[in-house]
């Protein structure tokens, strides 16, 4: 905790200064421009990986990178997915998976979820992730298989929240799926169709 503590006090002193004005407009104004849907994994910082400044991106984080389908029962995805997209109007949704995801491995791998009663519970969100990748020719990793499956799984998710189902009738929202590779720094980008991966260009 000491260091954490430390590295708010050079925040104080060192990132804020020159951000001075910047906080300020923020202060009062909140329009992220889109919506970033990443893992909770803390080596995955998507403010980082797109050099995004404060308030520029509007960021879900969740184990797996994982969106529940709409359903009636509310709850924070699918709130935070509604607000993003009625109240702030984000013109672009961001699905990323990354190379190495404990989730995708546990899953892949088969791993005894037991001691993890509600984490398996949770991953049940992948399961279609796991049938487009049963249904899919035999890969190598199958680990790297099953994120890329699991981008194209949850970026169909997406599409039964009716918040986004009305933006893409309207042409107002468009989605993308990447997948970062911590190692390399580099993202693909996840065709939702085909599942086809392509690295991502400007």
């Amino acid at each position: 905790m000491k260091e954490i503590a430390a590295g708010f006090e050079r925040f104080r002193r060192e990132a804020f200064p020159p951000r001075a004005e910047l906080f300020r407009r923020l202060a009062t104004s909140h329009t992220p421009n889109a919506l970033f849907i990443g893992c909770s994994d803390a080596r995955v910082v998507p403010e980082l990986i797109t050099q995004r400044e404060p308030g520029e991106l509007f960021v879900i984080r969740t184990a797996g990178n994982l969106v529940p389908p709409y359903g009636q029962d509310a709850d924070g995805i699918a709130a935070s997915i509604e607000y993003a997209v009625n109240a702030l109007g984000v013109a672009d949704i961001i699905v990323c998976g990354h190379s190495a995801c404990g989730a995708m491995t546990a899953l892949a791998t088969g791993t005894d979820m037991s001691a993890l009663p509600a984490t398996a519970t949770w991953l049940r969100h992948a399961d279609a992730s796991r049938a487009l990748l049963d249904a899919a020719p035999a890969a190598e990793d199958r680990v790297s298989a099953l994120v890329r499956s699991n981008v194209r799984a949850q970026l169909a998710n997406l599409r039964t929240h009716p918040s986004v189902v009305r933006a893409l009738a309207r042409h107002e929202v468009a989605l993308h799926g990447w997948v970062y590779d911590i190692g390399s720094g580099r993202i693909e980008t996840v065709d939702a169709e085909t599942g086809a991966a392509a690295p991502l260009t400007v």
